[in-house]
């Protein structure tokens, strides 16, 4: 099931999220929203639902994310292609780069 490989996707990279102390939205268009809850370690993934309040969100595909979590996609050059689109906190967001990075 789709669903079950984006969780898995996100799950793999929740420890590297441990210290962003914020909820960011991972908005995959058709592939669903995904947040993280990273406020306290260890981060945890919420599943896909948009009820929680995002401090941040990330608008990116499901193969970007997983090319980003695998250290495949450089987050600047991303965001600079428009691969990825950021709403909310940029705070956050170049937290997120660091903490993926």
């Amino acid at each position: 099931m789709l669903s079950e490989t984006v969780a898995e996707t996100l799950e793999t990279g929740l420890p590297r999220l441990n210290r962003l102390k914020a909820v960011v939205c991972f908005d995959l268009g058709a592939d669903g929203a995904w947040v993280v809850d990273a406020r306290k370690s260890p981060a945890a993934l919420l599943g896909a639902t948009d009820d929680e309040a995002a401090d941040c969100t990330i608008r990116i595909s499901r193969s970007n994310l997983e090319k980003l979590l695998q250290g495949r996609m450089d987050p600047m050059l991303g965001y600079a292609m428009g691969k990825i689109k950021v709403s909310g906190s940029m705070g956050i967001a170049m937290k997120l780069v660091n903490a993926l990075g």
